[in-house]
């Protein structure tokens, strides 16, 4: 009987290490000095929108399921207020299932930063993101300075410090031309204005 016993632990204990050996390797996550993932996901509305390119981005994924994601939410609307005008843009990603929760709660926070909704996890999972709320602070180069996990009080002194830094950073430069000090010249000059 307990040979029976011991075949039938090893038997399983094999199949579950085959199984376990059979899995897609796990992504992952993104980490500070890494370059953002470019992505484009709906809004509330169904319009498409990407991560913003030359801008300081706080890029968090979050559920209204999550009780972290609910309480970080108040001093995420209070960041937004003080540093939208100086250029940061802030993206808070949702991986909801249903857009009528989200709607809801996007409603009732009064949230007022760009809310995207990511209903298959596509986006966080390329992000490696498996708890929520993570956030990502992206430089103007595209570029992690912060990767943070679990609830953050956004108005905290360590955090504005690090945001105002970014956002005092030279804004990047749009092309080659530009970044060796080279300008293209105005096609709507005409040949005598560029010479002159």
């Amino acid at each position: 009987m307990l040979m029976r016993w011991l075949a039938v632990a090893g038997l399983v204990f094999l199949v579950g290490i085959g199984a376990w050996l059979g899995l897609p390797e796990a992504k992952k996550s993104i980490s500070e000095d890494n370059q953002a993932i470019p992505f484009t996901l709906p809004n509330l509305k169904g319009t498409l929108h990407g991560l913003p390119e030359g801008e300081v981005v706080l890029l968090n994924f979050w559920a209204t399921w999550c009780p972290p994601c609910r309480k970080e939410m108040p001093s995420m609307s209070a960041l937004h207020r003080k540093y939208a005008k100086k250029g940061l843009k802030i993206i808070a990603v949702s991986v909801d299932r249903d857009i009528n929760d989200l709607s809801a709660f996007v409603r009732e926070y009064k949230l007022p930063f760009q809310v995207l909704h990511d209903i298959d996890s596509s986006i966080s999972h390329d992000y490696g993101v498996f708890r929520y709320p993570e956030t990502f602070l992206i430089d103007r180069h595209g570029k992690v300075s912060y990767h943070l996990v679990g609830a953050v009080e956004w108005m905290s002194e360590p955090i504005i410090k690090g945001i105002e830094k970014m956002l005092n950073e030279p804004k990047a430069a749009k092309n080659e031309a530009k970044k060796s000090g080279v300008e293209k010249p105005d096609a709507n000059k005409s040949a005598g204005q560029q010479a002159g």
